[in-house]
């Protein structure tokens, strides 16, 4: 059960004795009453603050508390963590947690142990005795979740230490990792099915946000869960709005997208480090503070970087995609991406670093032809198998038709991850400024009949090579010569066709099945097509200007557009004095309080110890460690 350490407040400054929690039970019957804290909701509120669950996280809860496995796909801001932390902390003994980053664990251990909840993490990184004092205190039954790499995970050495211990339960995150399908495969995840056989009646909990279906089902059978039950909530994140450009002075593009959120943070990526270290003293040198961030940079130097953006608040920090993963930094307000990724899913993963608060943000790219030469090469000089490369280039090829789709980006998006969304979400740069169309029904008509009758076996290089009639030896060997949509689409070029296929899957009527080697087949939306029940239109042109769609309230208060006024004035106030505090810890803000808890206490303006619980995020130990700091600016606001 949960042992909640003796709180403390700001003013003393963190020693030695505070890198480990302690074992006080005392303080766990004062806070949670002598039966411990069993029941989720009482920790959901005692604990973090909260009185109600979101979603589905109560149903996942109760299912682990239970004992049961369970695979959660959620998306980034859904509260994965909590899917995970709460049932360790309800079930006897240690919940151990699987992390692919230290840097990630780092912060998650820092922020749970300001919750006061036991929590350590045991990596390469540490001292041999910080390692030592994480062993014994793992020993001791002091730990409620350790955090722990794949590599470690699947020792023999580590299963014989935690061999004869309660354990609550096994969180592996950020699971797509596991495939081999997905955008970030680790082969050392691959080992992790172990555990199942290792530990037999432990609940295990597999938990990402970003897969495509066929990434799900491999991530279920590699994990040996295939009887888990599997949690999927809509991947759609409504407070984050989309724009996607053609390349066109794109420095002086993102500039003016970037003029949109000074006094805010964010991240801009790019594909390479000299293209890393060009943008980010261009930046500075136009008035945009900004720090470079690549795996080719000191470490110290690179370090220092990733926290002044953790611990500050105007910073943009230019970055190659080695930045990112399992970064908690909840009011990143944009993400620009001057470079296309290489797939749907990490583009959904990099622009979901951004408004995990669930507060109004934005995500914009700017892209071209180039680009697309670039990630082929890459692709073609890699030193994958085949087999892979073929999944890296229709992967490639989703995310070039989310970029040309005339229709809503959302809907596209979401297609791709097997969701249905209805479009026209009023929150993208096609929605808010329709691109021209034409009339492409007649058309997709044909794409889709040549994936029909050629028996939904191959890709779209062959399904192309049929519609403008090019004789081959393949379209010989399998007889498409002699079908009727042979050379049906000769009235439009191969390069037309070719983005005619990507936007049909970015209109979610076909799919690609990577297990049979990149073979396009038909969705069942794609029948109202054929019986000319639905129209479908296609992008005539793209839009060269870079003029930026305006999505959301504009100026440095976008993350706070709902304060006004004294509410706002407050805001501020707080806010100052939550940077205070955490310089002095030498935490993170958003580690002392996230925004959303700012906004209400500004809003809600407690005057009392007791009145600080109904504050969202304001859990006991939070409560006594910076109540009175808080509680003394809402008084001298509102008696000045």
């Amino acid at each position: 059960m949960i042992c909640i350490p003796p709180a403390e407040t700001h003013t003393r400054p963190p020693d030695e004795s505070d890198s480990m929690p302690h074992n006080d039970n005392v303080s766990a019957a004062r806070l949670f009453g002598a039966q411990g804290a069993s029941d989720p909701l009482d920790v959901l509120k005692r604990v973090y603050g909260y009185s109600a669950f979101r979603g589905q996280q109560l149903d996942v809860v109760e299912h682990v508390v239970a004992g049961g496995d369970a695979v959660v796909l959620f998306p980034t801001g859904a509260g994965k963590s909590l899917c995970f932390q709460i049932p360790a902390l309800c079930r006897n003994g240690v919940g151990i947690v699987v992390s692919p980053l230290i840097a990630l664990m780092r912060d998650q251990v820092e922020a749970l142990k300001q919750l006061g909840i036991r929590a350590a993490a045991l990596n390469s990184s540490l001292t041999r005795d910080e390692a030592i004092t994480v062993r014994r205190a793992l020993s001791a039954g002091a730990l409620d979740l350790l955090y722990v790499t794949p590599e470690r995970a699947v020792t023999d050495g580590f299963a014989e230490m935690i061999g004869d211990m309660d354990i609550a339960l096994f969180a592996i995150d950020e699971a797509h990792c596991v495939s081999q399908w997905g955008h970030d495969f680790r082969p050392e995840y691959r080992g992790l099915d172990c555990l199942r056989s290792r530990f037999p009646g432990v609940p295990r909990i597999a938990l990402t946000a970003t897969a495509d279906p066929h990434t799900r089902d491999d991530i279920i059978e590699r994990l040996a869960l295939s009887g888990a039950k599997v949690f999927t909530t809509s991947f759609d994140r409504p407070n984050i709005a989309y724009e996607i450009v053609e390349r066109d002075q794109p420095r002086q593009q993102l500039l003016r997208f970037l003029s949109r959120f000074k006094g805010s943070s964010g991240i801009v990526y790019c594909l390479s480090r000299a293209k890393v270290e060009d943008t980010a003293e261009w930046l500075n040198v136009q008035g945009v503070r900004a720090l470079p961030y690549h795996a080719g940079m000191d470490r110290v130097l690179r370090d220092a970087h990733q926290d002044a953006f953790l611990k500050e608040e105007d910073l943009c920090l230019v970055a190659t995609v080695a930045f990112g993963m399992g970064i908690d930094k909840p009011d990143v307000r944009y993400v620009a991406h001057l470079d296309l990724p290489g797939s749907v899913e990490a583009y959904y993963q990099e622009t979901g670093r951004a408004g995990r608060d669930g507060l109004p943000s934005e995500v914009w790219m700017a892209y071209g032809m180039a680009d697309v030469i670039q990630r082929r090469r890459m692709i073609d000089e890699g030193g994958a198998a085949e087999e892979i490369k073929r999944v890296e280039r229709a992967k490639l090829n989703a995310l070039l038709g989310i970029c040309e789709t005339a229709g809503c980006r959302r809907q596209a998006i979401l297609a791709h991850f097997g969701e249905a969304h209805p479009g026209r979400c009023g929150h993208c740069d096609t929605c808010l400024k329709p691109v021209e169309t034409w009339d492409g029904t007649e058309a997709a008509i044909k794409a889709l009949a040549a994936v029909y009758r050629t028996g939904e076996r191959f890709g779209a290089g062959h399904l192309v090579d049929v519609l403008v009639g090019t004789i081959n030896e393949k379209t010989e060997r399998f007889g498409h010569v002699d079908m009727p949509v042979f050379g049906a689409g000769k009235d439009l070029p191969a390069r037309t066709w070719q983005s005619i296929f990507r936007q049909l899957l970015a209109a979610g009527l076909v799919r690609t099945d990577h297990s049979a080697f990149g073979a396009l087949q038909l969705e069942p939306e794609a029948r109202a097509v054929f019986k000319r029940e639905r129209q479908v239109f296609f992008r005539k042109d793209r839009p060269t200007s870079g003029k930026a769609a305006r999505t959301a309230k504009g100026g440095a208060q976008r993350e706070r557009a709902d304060l006004a006024g004294s509410d706002l004035e407050l805001f501020e106030r707080l806010r100052a004095e939550r940077f205070s505090i955490a310089k002095e810890l030498n935490v993170p803000p958003y580690v002392v309080f996230p925004d959303t808890t700012l906004i209400a206490l500004a809003k809600q303006r407690p005057r009392d110890f007791d009145d600080l619980l109904d504050i969202p995020g304001i859990g006991e130990s939070k409560r006594e460690r910076y109540g009175e700091a808080f509680l003394a600016v809402i008084d001298g606001y509102l008696d000045g």
